[in-house]
């Protein structure tokens, strides 16, 4: 593990059209002591050659020899990590420059373990889609059942204090079942209120059958937490509430 060094984690799948903004978004970073780790998902556009033309000894690719989804992509990435603290960014989003910066300086002046911004929201030309999403301080183990308001976007660890923990293998919720199991080893998330993030809203993410998420989400509570079928249904309620109001329809 390098001291202060930031592992950048990334899984890829047909990203050509958006990951040259996201790099440049990383490279625009004032804090430079970073390594971006991106682990391409069997693309089948020119993500691979687009990311090969990035000049940047602080990229390191790995390739997937078939495609296995986000949560073993970033696996694999934490697994290759040498950083103290631990970020992630999707292959269509993108960082403020004082993001890295603000943050590990954050961790370190406050001795916390786990902080998070604010982000903008827009479309996937990036104008302006919905107001920003305002980070919620002092999300602990019994907040974050009731929906995932940490969003790999913004948040970062410090994986001195933490470890590394690996997504579980949980169908479109991986990242909220992960959240999950790194709370319980903290008293909480810390949120910094300035957007320092912008997150894409493409269309086929808005699209998405919203029913068929919801049962995903209740199968967080039942199969992966174990939760009886009543506690299961009353989280999936709370999740489905607060996701409206999270994008302003409540």
């Amino acid at each position: 593990m390098e001291v202060n060094l930031v592992s950048i984690i990334t899984p890829c799948y047909n990203s050509e059209k958006y990951i040259k903004e996201t790099f440049l978004s990383i490279k625009a970073q004032t804090y430079t002591n970073w390594e971006w780790i991106i682990v391409d998902d069997c693309s089948v556009d020119k993500s691979v050659e687009l990311i090969k033309s990035f000049e940047d000894s602080r990229i390191k690719l790995f390739i997937q020899s078939d495609n296995q989804g986000a949560a073993h992509a970033r696996n694999l990435a934490l697994n290759n990590a040498k950083g103290r603290f631990i970020t992630f960014i999707d292959s269509d989003d993108l960082w403020l420059p004082n993001f890295l910066e603000t943050t590990v300086n954050y961790l370190i002046s406050n001795d916390e373990d786990l902080v998070y911004t604010s982000y903008k929201r827009v479309d996937e030309d990036l104008n302006h889609a919905l107001d920003d999403f305002i980070a919620i301080d002092k999300i602990d183990n019994n907040r974050i059942l009731y929906n995932c308001p940490i969003p790999m976007l913004t948040s970062i660890y410090d994986r001195s204090k933490i470890g590394v923990i690996e997504f579980p293998d949980v169908d479109l919720r991986e990242d909220h079942a992960m959240w999950i199991l790194l709370l319980r080893k903290i008293k909480y998330a810390r949120a910094i209120k300035d957007s320092l993030g912008v997150y894409r809203m493409r269309s086929n993410s808005l699209s998405r059958n919203k029913l068929d998420i919801a049962i995903k989400q209740y199968n967080v509570y039942k199969d992966f937490l174990k939760m009886n079928i009543i506690k299961s249904l009353y989280y999936t309620f709370f999740w489905g509430l607060n996701g409206l109001k999270k994008y302003g329809k409540f």
